[in-house]
Formats: C-alpha cells, sequence, structure tokens
C-alpha cells in the first residue's frame, strides 16, 4: 500500500486542486468538481503540476490510509478529466431496457417492471442491437458512484451459474456449472 501511496500525482492542465483548513481536497475540472475528506494525519503537498500524499509515521494504520487517500485522489483526478464509463448487459430471453432522462426502466422476467432512479451526476444510456443483448451504460466523473449504481442493478437479477442469465458487466466472465447429467444406463 505504501508503494501506491509514494507515487506522486501528474495534474494535466485545467485541472485545479485545493485543500481547505479542515482536510478537504477539492479537485476540478473541466467535466465537474470532486470533494473528498481526508484524515488529518494526511499530509497534500501540491509542487507545480504534482500532488503528493504524505504520511507521519511508518505505523501500518497510516501506511493503509496513505494508499487510500493518493488512490481516492487519482480517481477524482482522472474523472474531472476523463470520466468514467461501465456497461452492463442484460443476458435473457425477453430482457429490455429503457430509460426516460434519468429513470431507468428494466424487464427482468420478473411480473413488474423494475423502475430505477439514478443520481443526477450519473447520465445513462440504454441500446438493444438487433440480435444481440440489452446494453445499459452508465458514465459519470465518480467512481466511487458509478460501481455502487451498477453493482445495485447488477443485484437486481444475478447472473445465474447454469445457463448464464442475469445482469452483467461486459467482457465478465461467468463461471458456469454443469447441468444434470443423463440418467444412469
Amino acid at each position: 500500500m505504501s508503494r501506491i501511496g509514494k507515487k506522486p500525482i501528474n495534474l494535466p492542465a485545467g485541472v485545479t486542486v485545493s485543500v481547505s483548513a479542515d482536510n478537504v481536497v477539492t479537485v476540478k475540472g473541466p467535466k465537474g468538481t470532486l470533494t473528498q475528506d481526508v484524515n488529518p494525519d494526511i499530509k497534500i503537498v501540491i509542487e507545480d503540476s504534482l500532488l503528493t500524499v504524505e504520511r507521519p509515521t511508518e505505523q501500518k494504520r497510516h501506511k493503509s490510509l496513505h494508499g487510500l487517500y493518493r488512490a481516492l485522489i487519482n480517481n477524482m483526478v482522472v474523472g474531472v478529466t476523463e470520466g468514467y464509463k461501465k456497461e452492463l448487459e442484460l443476458v435473457g430471453v425477453g430482457y429490455k431496457a429503457t430509460n426516460n432522462g434519468n429513470v431507468l426502466e428494466l424487464s427482468l422476467g420478473y411480473s413488474h417492471n423494475i423502475f430505477v432512479s439514478l443520481p443526477q451526476e450519473i447520465s445513462v444510456k440504454t441500446e438493444t442491437p438487433k440480435g444481440k443483448n440489452p446494453l445499459v451504460t452508465l458514465e459519470g466523473i465518480d467512481k466511487e458512484l458509478i460501481g455502487q449504481v451498477a453493482a445495485k442493478i447488477k443485484s437486481l437479477r444475478k447472473v445465474e451459474p447454469y445457463k448464464g442469465k442475469g445482469v452483467r458487466f461486459v467482457g465478465e466472465v461467468i463461471r458456469r456449472k454443469a447441468g444434470k447429467t443423463a440418467a444412469k444406463k
């Protein structure tokens, strides 16, 4: 963990980072603004276009916080410059997805459709290519929030191991089980 914490973060052009007195880091960039509370033990140093995270001691707790906050701040910098994107695939006969603004309507084989209201920070796009499974694309600047929303959508219909039906990430590998074997001869 400490190896990650020691790596400096390059701040691209157009990104400004400010640290308030109560250790709140604010990152502003072309796509938006993100904030993160930082433990008071951890020190944030900004020089030119490099940001470094420093820890006071070599205690295990400080080492873990060092790596954690470096990773969180790096995710914020990447989010405000490039953004994050997750794609979900609905595998199953009759599974559909449509969206109206930030309300996602999913038909996942239950008796009623499921409506999921998404946060304003996330944009959603649904498409159903001909002959392929429906896709739900989530985009935003907050990596943690996109991961939570994607996990919530996945939990609505977990992938079952026999036929592989359910909601999964695009490219996710599912361990399949063998079904019943033929009767004894």
